[in-house]
């Protein structure tokens, strides 16, 4: 399996990204977090919240270079 195909549990994503699993659980819930929940799991492709980082850190210095 390569970087593409990993998938984390919220255990998994709360150790890669260091957030406490609280918040993750709900931003997934709010839909700020790109994530699918599988019966009561929720599961995250590695790919996708590397996206959302990387989108993340794009808006941040567009908003400090105004």
């Amino acid at each position: 399996m390569n970087n593409k195909d990993t998938i984390f549990t919220i255990q998994e994503l709360s150790e890669y990204l260091r957030i406490s699993r609280s918040t993750l659980y709900k931003l997934a819930q709010e839909g700020k977090l790109p994530g699918q929940k599988i019966g009561k799991n929720w599961r995250f492709r590695k790919e996708a919240i590397d996206k959302w980082l990387e989108e993340r850190n794009t808006n941040k210095n567009a908003r400090s270079d105004e």
